[in-house]
């Protein structure tokens, strides 16, 4: 089943997408037909009201052949989630990526995503050239978390995923250069514990070389429109093995990044577990789970190839399963 959020004629509705065809029909609808009173009105609500409303859901979409339809030309899309608590991304988790890394990750590594720089399908994408430099799109899966989760096993995990959808983690580079520093600390400092365990995961190129590196992603990964998603929530029931899913990037039509879910360094079960020590997960949240990192002849380096404070093209990212999220990069001044 797919599920998305969008506004039909200025109204916000939970939607459900009609079997090959380009139509949905609305949750209220659904519930209407069937007899089921009211529908929850939003897609959070849904997943907060969790075992004790899903059936209902289902037993409505029984009815959906013949229910009223509105096509998708009349959709405006809004991100899947509109309200959620927070989007949670994990790093380099690709193992195309950190081929060179100096000491391989033990464990996720994860940073946030503000809400606010979420968009939906057929969305802007707006870039502020000569602020943000170079920016480049990240192909990826989004898990949505249909119920609470804290310090649960990998075994555990996929029963907390209530869908899938798709999004782009888009990337200032400009932005985080704009947000990183080196500084210089003493021998003494250096070998103090704290430093010390700084010092044992970085390359140290001689006795002297007493430099941290510190880098703050919040404006170079969260700034708005930085965080395109959508337009389905496909339930997770549907995907049968969310580490073997083909992705594969489009900018204007032609392919510049064609990839695989198996690529992860760390399995989307192991990043739900592995969050889940440190953040409690709510119904809703979201969790970004690494870039599709391989190009082609053409896009050698794939996504670091589309630099879109030079380029405007429209961006496709088509996963298996989980359809085709469409974005146009847009260039804008600041007011």
């Amino acid at each position: 089943m797919r599920l998305a959020s969008v506004a039909i004629a200025g109204t916000d509705h939970v939607v459900v997408a009609v079997p090959d065809q380009d139509r949905v029909v609305t949750l209220a609808d659904l519930y209407a037909k069937a007899g089921l009173g009211d529908a929850p009105a939003t897609v959070k609500t849904l997943l907060k009201a969790g075992a004790d409303e899903w059936p209902k859901v289902r037993q409505a979409y029984q009815g959906i052949a013949d229910a009223p339809s509105v096509s998708l030309d009349e959709l405006t899309w809004l991100p899947p989630v509109p309200d959620t608590g927070k989007i949670l991304c994990a790093a380099m988790n690709n193992s195309l990526l950190t081929r060179g890394a100096h000491v391989e990750a033990a464990a996720p590594m994860f940073f946030l995503k503000p809400p606010s720089a979420m968009v939906g399908h057929g969305d802007n994408i707006e870039i502020i050239p000569d602020d943000y430099g170079f920016t480049f799109p990240e192909l990826e899966v989004g898990v949505i978390i249909g119920r609470k989760a804290k310090n649960i096993s990998e075994d555990e995990a996929l029963d907390h995923v209530a869908g899938y959808t798709i999004v782009n983690d888009i990337t200032s580079q400009g932005l985080k250069r704009g947000d990183s520093i080196a500084v210089d600390v003493s021998r003494q400092q250096a070998d103090s514990p704290g430093y010390s365990e700084y010092f044992a995961w970085r390359r140290v190129n001689g006795p002297d070389d007493l430099a941290v590196y510190l880098t703050y992603h919040t404006r170079s990964k969260g700034t708005d429109t930085f965080g395109p998603m959508g337009p389905w929530l496909t339930t997770a029931d549907e995907i049968s093995n969310p580490d073997a899913l083909a992705v594969r990037g489009y900018a204007d039509g032609e392919v510049f990044a064609e990839d695989s879910t198996s690529a992860y360094s760390f399995t989307v079960a192991k990043l739900i577990s592995w969050a889940s020590r440190y953040f409690t997960l709510e119904p809703g949240d979201i969790i970004l789970t690494g870039t599709a990192a391989k190009g082609n002849e053409k896009f050698p380096r794939g996504h670091h190839e589309i630099d879109m404070s030079r380029m405007t093209p429209t961006i496709d990212i088509e996963i298996e399963g989980l359809g085709t999220l469409t974005n146009k990069v847009t260039h804008i001044t600041r007011a």
